[in-house]
C-alpha cells in the first residue's frame, strides 16, 4: 500500500525540480564546509521547508545517510494507536516512492511488542513525512521504518530504544536512527532559547531520563521529546560517546516575529 503525501505542498514543494532545488540550497553549505561523516543518529526539525528546512539541511549535509533508516517521531493529531509502526507499503514523494524497510520493521516490532502497526496514526503527521524528501535527494536507495509516539510513559520510551538498538546492532549494514523535533512553542524568543538551552543540554549529555525530567519541570513545548528520549536511550546502548549542536534556530529568524516563536535544534550523535 502507497501512503500519499499530507503535507506536499504546503510544508514543501509538491513540484520535484523545485524541491529538489530547496534540498541543494539547504544542504549546500555543509556539502562545501567538510566530508560527510558516520554518525549513529540525528535531531533533526519537521516544520515547513521556509521555517526549519535549513535547520534539517545543516545536519543531513554533515553526515553519511546509509541506505536504511529508521524514523522516530510525534503524532500530532488524535486517532491511532500511541506507539505506530507501518511495516509494509511505501510513502510517495514528488521524487516517487520511498520503500518501507519490511525486515527491519518486522525485527523491530518483535523486539518491541509495545510497537503496534497502525496506518491511521500515519495517515495526517507531518513530522516524519517532511523528512523523507531530504533522505531520498541525499541517499536515492533509501528504505526506512516509521515509527510516531503518542505515548509520555517513560518506561515505554525506555523499552523502544533499548529494542531499536538490538536491532541496530543485530545489522550487517549500516542503520540511521533519526529523531523528529521541534523545540519550544509560541513563546517569544528569549523564553523559547532559554528553555531550548536547556533540553539541548541534557542531549548533548546524552542523557534521556535528565532530558524527559527538564521538559516536564520547565515545561519546554517540544513536541517530539518523546522520540528524542527514545532516541537517546538507543544512542547510550550503541556506546554513543558525543552529541553536537549543528544549527539552532528560530522561526522569528524567518519572519522576524519574536512574540511568538518555535525553535528549531540539529543535532548529531556519534
Amino acid at each position: 500500500m502507497i501512503r500519499p503525501p499530507a503535507v506536499s505542498g504546503r510544508f514543501y514543494p509538491s513540484d520535484n525540480k523545485k524541491l529538489a532545488l530547496e534540498i541543494e540550497q539547504f544542504t549546500a553549505a555543509g556539502q562545501a564546509e567538510k566530508k560527510r561523516a558516520p554518525v549513529l543518529g540525528c535531531i533533526v526539525p519537521h516544520a515547513g521547508y521556509m521555517y526549519s528546512g535549513h535547520v534539517a539541511g545543516a545536519v543531513y549535509s554533515a553526515i553519511e545517510i546509509p541506505a536504511r533508516c529508521i524514523l522516530l517521531g510525534p503524532r500530532h493529531f488524535p486517532g491511532g494507536e500511541a506507539m505506530a509502526i507501518i511495516s509494509e507499503g511505501s510513502w510517495h514523494t514528488p521524487f516517487g516512492d520511498a520503500q518501507i524497510d519490511s525486515d527491519l520493521a518486522a525485527e523491530l516490532r518483535q523486539a518491541c511488542p509495545l510497537l503496534r502497526e497502525d496506518r491511521v496514526a500515519h495517515q495526517r503527521e507531518h513530522s516524519l513525512e517532511v523528512q523523507i524528501p531530504f533522505l531520498q535527494h541525499l541517499a536515492p536507495n533509501l528504505s526506512f521504518v516509521p515509527v510516531v509516539l503518542a505515548t509520555h510513559r517513560y518506561p515505554d520510551l525506555e523499552a523502544l530504544g533499548h529494542a531499536v538498538a538490538r536491532v541496530m546492532t543485530a545489522q550487517k549494514d549500516p542503520i540511521l536512527l533519526i529523531a523528529s523535533t521541534d523545540m519550544n512553542h509560541y513563546e517569544s524568543d528569549a523564553i523559547t532559547r532559554a528553555k531550548d538551552r536547556k533540553a539541548i543540554d541534557r542531549i548533548l549529555e546524552l542523557n534521556p531520563r535528565g532530558l524527559y525530567d527538564t521538559v516536564n519541570s520547565e515545561d519546554i513545548t517540544m513536541c517530539g521529546y518523546a522520540a528524542t528520549v527514545a532516541m537517546l536511550v538507543a544512542m547510550r546502548d550503541l556506546g554513543a560517546t558525543q552529541a553536537e549542536l549543528v544549527r539552532y534556530a528560530t522561526s522569528g529568524d524567518i519572519t522576524g516575529d519574536r512574540d511568538e516563536v518555535v525553535g528549531y535544534a540539529g543535532l548529531i550523535v556519534r
